[in-house]
């Protein structure tokens, strides 16, 4: 068995139209990661963050956090004591619905199969089940039971028997989630016996918009957010360009790190890809992106989904459930909620398959353009 794993932390720059590799070594930062942690750090980190340094106006602050099990970079073209209250904020969020810590709002529910969820919980889980409802369950929040045992939660991998799985997703299904909502601050979630709740498929999304909101409430015109890979724009550089955002490259055989550019500006940007945790056992590629009807690794012929909108949290949940979905599938999904439609915030999409088509919709087919390693890749824009 096989891990992939990359010890450093990747940052690409652009600069006059050419990229730049940097290594960082986070010493403070990888002294306090587990193991788990440094293994998510590796698949995420990866993705490529377009940092531009200026001397526009204000003074560009940035702040690196450790949370949600990743690391997390904050700029922002403002006072630096917002990004302490921005990193209290993340990690309020994330002791509160942590799956992992016992004593969360989320902990509570799987170990009691009945709790309270506060403010941020209520938004989230809201949000969550409309996406799974609208997916038809190609994301489903129920099967944290099924990574468990994959030890996609661990770092203890396995390939688990087609009984076994069997057996754990009859308590898959996000339609025997039940929410008694008591307006947007409260609800009270009921799940079932042999059933777990996790919101880590849209909890990062939700934070970096979140995040991004706070930034823009008290002034903030100018800013980057970098959720262990899930991009928050807020509004441009300071400068007035707008931020060049990469989109990671999927395979394995790449030099540069980077498939594509997207020009962008107020959006995020998230994508899922198998590349990003996965191991290998008997010359098999096991990913951490799992279609719960089968419980086993989504192989629908997609490398990669990139989501892109305002709305983070649905960008969030859609890059995985379209991964599920296959081409087909995400392209007809998006014909139909593309343009925002039933509680489905507007989208558009980069997809990259594993045969190296690219497929991108048409509101983003003018901002994205292939770097100049994949320049002969076909794209076909979806209208």
């Amino acid at each position: 068995m096989k891990l992939s794993i990359l010890l450093f932390f990747i940052v690409i720059v652009y600069s006059k139209n050419e990229i730049y590799l940097k290594r960082m070594v986070e010493k403070d930062y990888m002294n306090r990661m587990n193991v788990t942690a440094i293994r998510t750090l590796a698949t995420v980190c990866i993705l490529p963050l377009f940092i531009t340094g200026c001397g526009f106006g204000k003074k560009v602050n940035t702040s690196t956090i450790f949370a949600m099990d990743t690391i997390m970079q904050l700029e922002i073209q403002g006072d630096d004591k917002l990004l302490t209250e921005a990193g209290e904020k993340i990690r309020d969020i994330e002791d509160t619905l942590s799956v992992t810590r016992e004593d969360s709002e989320i902990g509570k529910l799987n170990r009691e199969k009945s709790a309270t969820l506060t403010m941020n919980g209520t938004k989230i889980m809201k949000k969550a089940l409309q996406i799974c409802d609208a997916t038809g369950g190609s994301l489903d929040i129920s099967v944290y039971p099924v990574l468990k045992t994959w030890g996609f939660t661990t770092g203890d991998y396995r390939v688990p028997s087609d009984d076994e799985l069997k057996e754990l997703i009859a308590n898959v299904g996000y339609d025997k989630v039940h929410v008694d909502y008591t307006g947007d601050e409260a609800c009270k979630v009921t799940i079932e016996d042999g059933m777990q709740i996790d919101l880590g498929s849209v909890v990062k999304g939700y934070t970096g918009s979140y995040i991004a909101d706070f930034f823009r409430e008290k002034g903030v015109k100018s800013g980057l957010i970098n959720l262990g890979g899930n991009v928050e724009c807020i509004g441009t550089k300071p400068d007035g360009n707008p931020w060049r955002v990469a989109i990671k490259s999927p395979f394995d055989d790449s030099k540069s790190g980077a498939l594509g550019v997207i020009d962008a500006s107020d959006i995020a940007i998230i994508t899922s890809g198998g590349y990003e945790r996965f191991f290998e056992e008997n010359g098999e590629r096991y990913w951490h992106i799992i279609d719960p009807k089968t419980g086993k690794p989504a192989r629908s012929g997609l490398a990669s989904v990139t989501v892109i909108g305002k709305d983070g949290m649905v960008c969030d949940g859609l890059s995985t459930a379209l991964f599920v979905m296959g081409e087909k599938g995400a392209e007809a999904f998006y014909k139909k909620y593309g343009k925002g439609e039933n509680g489905i915030a507007a989208f558009d999409l980069v997809m990259v398959t594993e045969d190296r088509a690219v497929y991108v919709t048409e509101g983003v087919s003018a901002s994205f353009t292939l770097t100049s390693e994949y320049e002969d890749l076909k794209i076909t824009v979806i209208k």
